[in-house]
């Protein structure tokens, strides 16, 4: 399960990532409303990462905390 949860942080990591470059992208070309969407898209996607990564740190936590009661 902690796979899954660490896995699906870095999914949104890579979106933010991504609608980051696109933003920049449009930015350069002088597309400010869509360079503003994207980047407001990217923050979106890093609100979800780091919510995301906090859950996946405290599952893990857990699962630890499990195994450390089986010894």
């Amino acid at each position: 399960m902690s796979k899954e949860s660490h896995q699906r942080a870095a999914e949104f990591h890579d979106l933010a990532a991504h609608s980051h470059r696109v933003a920049a992208a449009h930015h350069d070309k002088g597309d400010h409303q869509t360079g503003h969407e994207h980047s407001k898209q990217a923050m979106e996607h890093s609100a979800k990462a780091h919510q995301a990564s906090q859950e996946a740190v405290q599952k893990s936590a857990m699962a630890a905390q499990g195994k450390e009661k089986e010894k």
